[in-house]
């Protein structure tokens, strides 16, 4: 296994995953707005159809790196994981709020040690259990206490988060060995294959008016994915990881902006215990496991 140098510079770190979070936000709403002419699988498939495309200028770079890899079984376990919980992200997106949606998916660090204890075997980090009370809790507010809590659509949302933390310990494997744009690239081939099966049983042609904001879509989130990557190689996770918060104040502000909607104040006090909390169980101290001993600070993709 072939080390990577890594390095611990935060200022571009952060500017990156700012960038990043920017990205999935834009990417949230041309979601939210192809989500009201076509159904969820026919946007999830175009989605990683144009994503696949936007990938084509990096082309070069994954040649040079080359496309071989002895991982295929975990490169499938992760975009599997990554395609379920964008069903979940696109359909929540379509039905909440967009910065609520953003924040539910936001929610993954919370399920981070859970998942990994079962994955790796690890004992629960110390002081994981005020961040998950925490996170939770704001979660509650966001969603509103009492019949709202338990809307379909917003435990679809949760799942999407819960999905996506699967995504991400896959991710932890595989950059052990594999470069960032490796991984993309896997996960943008199987999910394209994948989804277009059940895009094809439920097809409707997408309006003329739409495919620019289609194409908008693959390029925003191809984007967000490569630089996102590039914020985790520049510093360790634990330290760069909380400024993917920023997204749910983009995505409040497109909201507002494209739609005239602001969220009330229990969803401000909620969206902001589950910020809080998702940079607590950032910080967390995790077990090293075989995958990490000797590797360098794994970097991760998000899976949407």
């Amino acid at each position: 296994m072939t080390k990577r140098a890594t390095t611990d510079d935060l200022p571009r770190a952060a500017a990156f995953m700012v960038a990043a979070a920017l990205l999935f936000a834009g990417m949230g709403l041309t979601v939210k707005v192809a989500s009201g002419f076509l159904s969820n699988q026919g946007v999830v498939f175009l989605r990683n159809t144009f994503g696949l495309l936007a990938l084509l200028p990096w082309l070069g770079v994954l040649r040079r790196q080359g496309l071989g890899t002895r991982n295929l079984r975990e490169h499938l376990v992760r975009s599997l994981a990554g395609l379920a919980s964008m069903y979940c992200y696109f359909f929540a997106l379509g039905r909440l709020p967009l910065a609520v949606a953003v924040l539910l998916n936001y929610s993954l660090p919370l399920f981070l040690p859970l998942v990994e204890r079962v994955w790796f075997g690890q004992r629960l980090p110390a002081g994981l259990w005020p961040p998950l009370l925490v996170g939770f809790a704001g979660i509650a507010l966001v969603l509103q206490p009492g019949p709202g809590l338990v809307q379909p659509v917003a435990l679809v949302g949760l799942a999407a988060a819960l999905l996506a933390s699967v995504a991400q310990v896959g991710v932890r494997q595989l950059t052990a060995t594999d470069p960032p744009e490796r991984i993309v690239f896997y996960f943008a081939v199987i999910s394209t294959a994948v989804s277009a099966v059940p895009a094809a049983a439920a097809w409707q042609m997408p309006p003329r008016g739409l495919w620019g904001l289609l194409l908008v879509m693959g390029v925003l989130a191809t984007a967000g994915q490569l630089t996102m990557t590039r914020a985790y190689s520049l510093a360790p996770a634990g330290r760069v990881g909380p400024f993917i918060y920023s997204s749910v104040v983009f995505a409040g502000a497109l909201d507002w902006f494209f739609r005239g909607t602001l969220p009330d104040t229990l969803s401000l006090c909620g969206a902001g215990l589950v910020m809080v909390a998702g940079i607590m169980a950032l910080r967390i101290k995790r077990p090293a496991t075989a995958t990490d001993k000797g590797a360098p600070e794994p970097q991760r993709t998000q899976s949407n």
